[in-house]
């Protein structure tokens, strides 16, 4: 019986060459354009998208929020992205977009149309950014701060209104109510929200979390955790204020936090107030030497002729802030504010805007790079002392970095920062705090402004009139 040859490696290659070479072909350019096209892949759950503009690759997965900020000194527009469980995913340039111009609303207090259409660039910068089919579902707000509060009559609400008709027509999703005044401690409580969610202590120990101090134009505001008990003590803020405390649940755990808005002590409005001290013509201890000109406010116009002199400007913002005011409770701040008693969530202070924005200007903030950095209010009063002894003339050459139309109250600034801090919130003067612009989030910087904790509220789909913030 005749055998049977088995066929070597080789020889079955060479038989079954044509059937291999048909089918690895079409295999190798299904490969390659697969490796070519952008990438969507599941990795611990969630999407991974090279290009975040995918509309179906990401539609279902992720929601946005346009936030308007109108203040004092100018507006400003923050777009982010959110996934499911509200943690911020990336856009083109990080994670948020963020444009700002000048000036603010209240600048076009004579005409609410001009003061809307002011508004139309960052509009459309936040259409560019947000996804055509995502548009009707992403909420846009508006949040006016203290510069529209200080307007009188009816004009903020005639600006506002006008405002609600320009974003109504716009392709966001849009409610009336979302564009009003900002409560001043909602301002505050949106940015202690958002300082703790981008530092990771949201959900962790009071004592874990930080305090914020926040200087804007027409306000300051201080917000940090404290315990149940205290806030239980809390006493009734007086007629026409806010409530010293708001309840907050976050990440399944609720904090007391005490809050406060110090309304007409935001840096420019606390200008005004050190000038109307001071008799019209007369030398002003708080404006540069050499300067004499006026300083315009919401609407009104004071004189300011510089005499600067650093002992005699403290006294004038001692006597603006009211530091000497009676005190009804156990601890004040200034102008007989309850303080909140201060404690664990108080001992690290994170304070912003004008205060990182002075700093980097006169040079206390080195690396013009850096958007933290770690100082001791003290550093504010050697820089005062320096800068209210140089003329107005002489002022630019040794304070370049200082805006031209800051420079016949730059030694105001300085000085009353001090001030605030010390005198008003009885911080000691060689006590570390961290000056904060924006916080490194997964390796990415996002602003360190109240509108990320608006929001995570109204993305959370809770309403800022509630004083409970469930996430």
């Amino acid at each position: 019986m005749r055998r049977m040859r088995h066929e070597s490696s080789q020889e079955k290659f060479a038989k079954y060459r044509g059937v291999l070479l048909l089918v690895s072909i079409p295999l190798g350019l299904i490969l390659a354009v697969m490796l070519l096209m952008p990438r969507s892949t599941l990795e611990n759950g969630a999407v991974s998208i090279t290009d975040p503009f995918d509309r179906e690759a990401f539609g279902s997965q992720s929601s946005f929020a346009v936030i308007f900020d109108a203040g004092s000194s100018g507006s400003r527009v923050h777009v982010f992205r959110f996934s499911s469980d509200l943690e911020l995913l990336a856009m083109d340039n990080g994670l948020e977009l963020f444009r700002q111009l000048k000036p603010g609303l209240s600048y076009y207090a004579s005409d609410p149309r001009a003061a809307a259409n002011s508004l139309k660039p960052l509009l459309d910068a936040a259409l560019k950014v947000v996804p055509e089919n995502l548009q009707g579902k992403t909420p846009v707000r508006l949040g006016a701060t203290a510069g529209l509060r200080t307007l009188p009559g009816g004009k903020a609400n005639e600006i506002l209104e006008e405002v609600r008709d320009l974003l109504s027509n716009s392709s966001f999703k849009f409610d009336p109510s979302w564009v009003s005044i900002l409560d001043g401690a909602d301002e505050g409580s949106f940015q202690w929200v958002t300082i703790n969610y981008l530092l990771g202590r949201l959900g962790k120990d009071l004592s874990e979390t930080v305090g914020i101090v926040d200087l804007g134009g027409g306000s300051v505001q201080m917000a940090y955790a404290i315990a149940e008990e205290d806030a239980a003590k809390a006493p009734k803020a007086a007629a026409g204020e806010d409530a010293y405390v708001k309840t907050l649940t976050l990440l399944g755990k609720t904090y007391y936090l005490y809050v406060h808005s110090y309304l007409h002590y935001g840096l420019l409005a606390a200008r005004a107030e050190v000038l109307r001290l001071v008799k019209t013509n007369d030398e002003n201890p708080c404006v540069t030497s050499g300067f004499k000109g006026q300083y315009v406010y919401g609407s009104e116009t004071f004189d300011a002729v510089g005499g600067a002199d650093f002992d005699r400007c403290s006294d004038l913002i001692v006597s603006a802030l009211e530091i000497n005011h009676t005190c009804n409770y156990l601890k004040c701040t200034f102008k007989g504010i309850w303080s909140g008693g201060g404690g664990a969530g108080q001992k690290k202070l994170f304070v912003a805007s004008f205060f990182f924005d002075r700093a980097s200007e006169i040079g206390i903030i080195k690396d013009p790079q850096v958007s933290e950095a770690v100082v001791e209010p003290s550093q504010f009063r050697d820089a005062a002392r320096s800068i209210c002894s140089t003329s107005y003339e002489d002022m630019p050459k040794k304070f370049p970095g200082v805006p031209e139309l800051a420079l016949p109250y730059i030694c105001m600034d300085v000085l009353y920062q001090y001030d605030l801090l010390v005198k008003g919130f009885g911080i000691p003067a060689n006590e570390k705090i961290t000056l904060v612009k924006r916080v490194q989030y997964k390796g990415y910087e996002v602003e360190a402004a109240w509108p990320l904790g608006s929001a995570i509220e109204v993305v959370s789909g809770h309403s800022s009139s509630t004083h409970s913030l469930q996430l």
